[in-house]
């Protein structure tokens, strides 16, 4: 049997399990291989090859070695507490800056409680105890779940379909929609902190693999994510398979009404305190990663603003670009339009000053095509017309350096899913932003699936330099995922995603979307009338009242 294994054919006989190739291929190496890719399709290292394929081993280097690792732990965790507290449920709810954040049902947690959960997971990672899986089919699995204390993984197996990778440590049992480690011993790195009311699950991160990430609390980023469980509360939707019974129930209506009402009641509020704060505020600086609905959000606040009767004006970051032959290069030596130096700091600084100071001001006009700009006529803003500022870079200091701070209200928008699939199963919001980008790209720039996950791991790396490390700097943070847009999405997104070669690298992510997608019933043509015009998912599906596109 022949196997493609990074570039070189490697002979196997057949059956031969992914893992005992890495320990040829690797030696010693091996144990830094957490799972691989089969043909590009992401597979547990225990499985069994039978076929002339293609491998490429995943480790903590990449961005799905993170995950595997994240979920691996997760598991471990779920088992130490199993062991310490049978009745007690862990829920993972969501990432938080170099951790998972989780909570405990039916415990009330403490600080002793944590540490000795944390020394239980470390015995058990200590003891290098095998992680074994069997692929069944659903109604397997409901039985093995039926009946148990994890209500929200046995309703959700309601709307399964095929077959789901349960995995076993030492007697305790758990499915997930990835790969895990074969062994606890895998797992040697981790550290719990206690985080009320829950708990922070730290871990090794692809950019230093070999050690934990220092803690460095989130303050705004915990509290817009408790708002939105809270959100999740009100409309008694936390998990996939309560959506679906709303769906089902042709109940649909009721919840997008109330979301886009939670958009909207949040939007104004952030617009009655630029406008109580006026006589200072004269730069709204408004930033997100990609596909955060961050130009229909700048629509709506302006509207809002409006109403509280102030006239704002947009200017663009992009008329900002220095003439190309100026323009920074990456290591590559293409140039990087991503960094914030690419952007004429000096000039956008003066034009704001002056604009600010009531001065009239001749702005850029950029063209992307000639890679030079032209000048507008002179502008001049009255006293009731505060700068809007849309763009990667708006919360980083050297943007508006000569700018006071009491002058600039700094906005972080992102789409910050709080809808996981069930108890130990989130759905990163790396996701769902990637899911809506899909659609937009094919809907308004002429892109496939293909193209739009062969860009991500650059737009990713682009965020994580340029706007994550900045977002506490917001004064106010909006998350903009709606709890009810991933059937929506699903509509558009599943035979864009199942269009992806197998032959191609991209299938790997293709699949994995595919599978949470599968987990919701999609949303019809009469619930999806009553989405508005104005709404920020229009940005991605289309017939948006807004010049988006």
């Amino acid at each position: 049997m022949h196997v493609m294994i990074e570039g070189k054919v490697h002979d196997f006989p057949a059956g031969c399990r992914i893992i005992d190739m890495a320990k040829e291929v690797l030696g010693n190496k091996y144990s830094r291989v957490l799972a691989a890719t089969l043909d590009n399709k992401l597979v547990n290292l225990g499985e069994s090859v039978r076929k002339n394929c293609g491998i490429h081993f995943i480790d903590l280097g990449c961005e799905d070695g993170e995950r595997i690792y994240s979920r691996s732990i997760a598991f471990v965790l779920s088992k130490a507490l199993y062991n310490l507290y049978p009745e007690a449920v862990l829920t993972v709810e969501h990432s938080l800056g170099n951790g998972l954040y989780c909570e405990v049902n039916g415990l009330k947690l403490t600080q002793p409680i944590v540490s000795e959960l944390e020394g239980r997971t470390a015995r058990i990672i200590e003891q290098d105890l095998p992680i074994t899986y069997r692929n069944m089919n659903v109604n397997d699995v409901k039985n093995i779940f039926a009946g148990g204390k994890y209500s929200e993984k046995t309703d959700i197996l309601e709307y399964k379909k095929g077959g789901l990778a349960v995995y076993s440590l030492g007697g305790y049992s758990d499915f997930f929609y990835g790969p895990v480690v074969p062994s606890t011993g895998y797992l040697r790195l981790f550290a719990l902190k206690y985080y009320l009311p829950g708990l922070l699950l730290l871990y090794p991160h692809m950019k230093n693999p070999d050690a934990l990430p220092e803690f460095k609390d989130l303050p705004k980023l915990s509290g817009i994510f408790k708002e939105s469980e809270n959100w999740g509360k009100i409309l008694d939707i936390g998990y996939a398979s309560s959506l679906n019974r709303y769906i089902e129930s042709g109940e649909a209506g009721d919840i997008i009404l109330i979301s886009e009402a939670l958009h909207e009641k949040k939007i104004a509020e952030i617009a009655d305190m630029i406008t109580k704060n006026i006589g200072d505020i004269k730069l709204i600086c408004i930033a997100g990663p990609s596909s955060s609905g961050k130009t229909s959000f700048a629509r709506r606040l302006g509207i809002q603003l409006r109403v509280n009767g102030l006239m704002p004006i947009s200017i663009s970051l992009d008329n900002f670009y220095l003439p190309r032959e100026l323009c920074p290069k990456d290591k590559n030596g293409e140039y990087d339009f991503e960094s914030i130096d690419a952007l004429d700091l000096s000039l956008f600084n003066a034009s704001m000053a002056s604009l600010i100071q009531g001065s009239e001001v001749r702005l850029p006009v950029f063209s992307f095509k000639t890679g030079i700009r032209q000048f507008t006529k002179p502008i001049k803003l009255n006293t009731n017309q505060p700068v809007i500022i849309e763009g990667i870079h708006g919360l980083n200091e050297r943007l508006t350096s000569s700018i006071p701070k009491n002058m600039k209200f700094k906005i972080y928008i992102s789409a910050l899913t709080q809808l996981n699939i069930d108890e130990s199963n989130r759905i990163p919001t790396t996701y769902s932003r990637l899911i809506r980008r899909i659609v937009r790209d094919h809907s308004f720039r002429g892109a496939d699936a293909l193209i739009t996950l062969s860009m991500w791991n650059d737009v990713r790396k682009g965020e994580e330099d340029n706007i994550f490390p900045y977002q506490e700097e917001a004064d106010v943070m909006f998350n903009s995922f709606l709890p009810y847009e991933l059937p929506v999405l699903k509509r558009y997104a599943q035979p864009l995603l199942s269009s992806v070669p197998h032959d191609k690298p991209e299938y790997a992510m293709a699949s994995i979307l595919l599978d949470i997608l599968s987990c919701f019933l999609p949303m019809d043509d009469e619930a999806e009338a009553v989405i508005p015009h104005n709404s920020l998912l229009r940005e991605f599906i289309g017939d948006s009242c807004f010049d988006v596109y």
